[in-house]
């Protein structure tokens, strides 16, 4: 059969050579076309359930693990469950067959889920993961502030109010994770004396900051032929704010926070990640691509939503051109194409070298490459 192959090889050359030629073309375009990625994703199908709750990890156990695990073990094409209890979250892993969709995965855990979750704690907190696999982290990025305007938190605010919505609405993003600075936070510290002196419960204190830090609406009140929206506006935004609020009114005279407790902003800020070209501590955002997507492609779309998202922070008011979103991401295509040419010349250098016929050794150097091409149409 392969002398047959040979002769009709050699007797029809040109057929030979317009196939594969044909066949690079399709090559060509399944290289262009199929889904490129740094790392082969072997991974499971596989569904997390994440649940919050601020419990020790016997009780979560008991009445959150459990109670999850058992309720999907019935669930179709399920190969395995994986429970993990920890202090204050529950992780459920739920590893379906080969070959699964993910989103119809996901369907089923959620048609199981909703059965369950009434006789979960009220208090309890029942999520599923992104739909993305191990190796979805694909892209980071850092928020510098060269220019010594802005601190760490309000660094982390813009980025978990603005930039990274901003990055998810890509196509393929499945999440967007926030890695370094600290949210703000202002601590109550009460001084108990001060509670007993006026007759205070701590609850009064908590439930006051609670109300305080609300809006709430009114009614419309009409004018003059002119209508007038009543509201009541109570964000907190200074530590002010909070010192204002009024406990109770004693002989007409108003209780507040500031009698009772002192009110301060929350620790140090925990330190950034470290700057991608030495600059200090920053914050930073890791990009977690959707199951089944291009990488490349994902990472090209991000780094244009970056470049669109820092024009706009220059002209707006986040610090200008001191806020710059830096990109890195871990090695891809790129590395295996240089490895690839690199293997091309050493390969044909060492056929030259034994053969010492340059003519004789065309066959091999281009053989390399052409079938190196083709085995992209099967992949």
């Amino acid at each position: 059969m392969i002398k047959r192959v040979i002769r009709f090889s050699a007797e029809n050359s040109f057929l030979v050579i317009a196939a594969t030629v044909v066949a690079l073309a399709f090559a060509w375009w399944s290289m262009r076309t199929i889904p490129l990625d740094a790392l082969p994703d072997m991974s499971d199908t596989q569904v997390i359930v994440y649940s919050r709750w601020d419990r020790s990890p016997d009780i979560i156990e008991d009445q959150v693990t459990y109670p999850i695990t058992t309720s999907l073990l019935g669930a179709p094409k399920v190969k395995a469950i994986r429970g993990f209890s920890d202090f204050g979250f529950s992780y459920v892993y739920v590893i379906f067959e080969d070959g699964t969709d993910l989103y119809w995965a996901r369907s089923r855990v959620l048609e199981y889920l909703s059965k369950i979750t009434a006789q979960l704690p009220p208090e309890v907190k029942v999520e599923l993961g992104p739909d993305a696999s191990s190796v979805g982290w694909v892209f980071q990025y850092a928020l510098v502030d060269r220019g010594g305007r802005h601190s760490l938190d309000e660094l982390r605010s813009y980025q978990d109010w603005f930039l990274r919505y901003a990055v998810q609405s890509v196509p393929g993003v499945a999440e967007v994770a926030t890695v370094g600075g600290q949210v703000r936070q202002y601590q109550v510290t009460v001084n108990p004396n001060q509670l007993a002196a006026y007759k205070l419960p701590l609850d009064a204190v908590i439930q006051a900051v609670r109300r305080g830090n609300n809006d709430v609406g009114g009614r419309l009140v009409e004018l003059s032929g002119r209508e007038y929206m009543v509201r009541g506006r109570g964000y907190v935004k200074s530590i002010a704010d909070i010192e204002s609020l009024v406990l109770k009114a004693e002989g007409g005279t108003p209780v507040t926070i500031k009698d009772v407790a002192t009110v301060s902003l929350g620790p140090e800020m925990r330190r950034g990640i470290a700057d991608l070209d030495g600059q200090g501590d920053v914050v930073g955002g890791i990009v977690v691509m959707r199951q089944g997507e291009n990488a490349l492609s994902v990472i090209e779309r991000v780094k244009a939503k970056l470049e669109e998202t820092r024009a706009v922070a220059a002209r707006g008011r986040r610090g200008g051109d001191h806020l710059r979103p830096l990109g890195a991401h871990r090695p891809g295509h790129r590395d295996g194409r240089d490895k690839l040419i690199e293997e091309i010349i050493v390969v044909s250098l060492i056929i030259l070298l034994f053969l010492w016929h340059f003519p004789s050794s065309i066959v091999p150097i281009v053989t390399i490459p052409v079938s190196v091409a083709l085995a992209f149409i099967p992949m």
